[in-house]
């Protein structure tokens, strides 16, 4: 369990490579009460569906061997497009101002894939990050993971 405080008006991201719960402290400080305000997610097909072609082959120019060339992740490239939507959306809500601070709640992979798309503007509004899968869970469960207040 994480113990921040999460001041009143402040955005709580939850997301991983498909879904993001976009949760905003309602309450104060002191009794937080998160709400969703928005939610993004997106279908991810099995693999068979996205490309069942073989490894593509590489020949050499200097001899005459061969070797196979790495096929795409075409899950992994979903979660990474799905991660830099969800960084420009935030970045659009600090535009208008609908958000002055956030706190971004992940998996450490996500984390790591959603990082290169921060703006200055994202990267001054993310008050903290929490390396933790949480996207599955109940909003109150994620408030209770997050404060420590039943």
């Amino acid at each position: 369990m994480v113990k921040i405080t999460v001041k009143a008006g402040e955005w709580v991201v939850v997301c991983d490579g498909g879904k993001a719960l976009i949760l905003e402290n309602q309450g104060d400080a002191k009794f937080p009460n998160l709400r969703t305000r928005k939610t993004y997610g997106h279908e991810n097909p099995k693999t068979s569906a996205l490309g069942t072609d073989r490894p593509g082959r590489v020949h050499a120019s200097a001899t005459t061997g061969r070797s196979a060339v790495k096929q795409t992740d075409w899950h992994d490239q979903a979660e990474q497009d799905f991660l830099k939507m969800l960084a420009e959306k935030l970045d659009a809500d600090l535009a208008t101002g609908d958000v002055a601070s956030i706190i971004i709640v992940a998996a450490p992979r996500e984390l790591g894939m959603i990082r290169p798309h921060y703006t200055d503007a994202l990267k001054t509004a993310i008050r903290d990050e929490i390396h933790k899968d949480m996207v599955n869970m109940p909003v109150y469960e994620i408030e209770k993971q997050i404060t420590g207040v039943s």
